[in-house]
């Protein structure tokens, strides 16, 4: 499949979407010239325009969790887990999990990381945007701390 490089295949709505979804990195194929694709980063950014909200809330009697995990406080966990100095990052972080309603996928990382311990099983280090979320640090999802290496959040929201 051939990638096309002429941005007047795109309409600006096409390319304000697409920035939106994937970012700048993969849209330098889509548009041929980096003033142009500058021009709309600088749009988006003025706009202020923010993340898609689920449109209804997020069904948690089908994920197969236990029930110990659905009903735990893992907000206090973390909260408890978080150093003093990064507890305005972690506050942020679990203020977005809360806005578009993902407290339930920390619960199940939760999960994942406690049953992968107690088998041995072994993951990697980290990999993708999960390494910008300072909670999925914390819980041992990933090893890569996003605190130190300044890593802003909306790598991880940006979907």
């Amino acid at each position: 499949m051939e990638t096309s490089t002429n941005s007047s295949m795109s309409t600006e709505a096409e390319i304000c979407d697409g920035l939106l979804i994937h970012g700048l990195d993969i849209l330098k194929y889509c548009v041929a010239d980096t003033e142009t694709l500058g021009k709309y980063a600088d749009r988006l950014n003025s706009e202020k325009l923010s993340y898609q909200i689920p449109k209804s809330a997020v069904d948690v009697s089908n994920w197969l969790i236990p029930d110990e995990y659905k009903n735990m406080d893992i907000e206090r966990l973390l909260i408890e887990r978080c150093p003093v100095p990064n507890s305005q990052r972690l506050i942020q972080e679990l203020a977005l999990f809360r806005k578009y309603d993902m407290i339930i996928v920390l619960k199940a990382m939760k999960y994942l990381v406690d049953t992968m311990r107690s088998e041995n099983i072994v993951w990697g280090v980290g990999r993708g945007s999960c390494v910008a979320s300072y909670a999925l640090y914390l819980l041992g999802v990933h090893k890569i701390d996003p605190v130190k290496y300044n890593l802003p959040i909306n790598e991880f929201f940006k979907g």
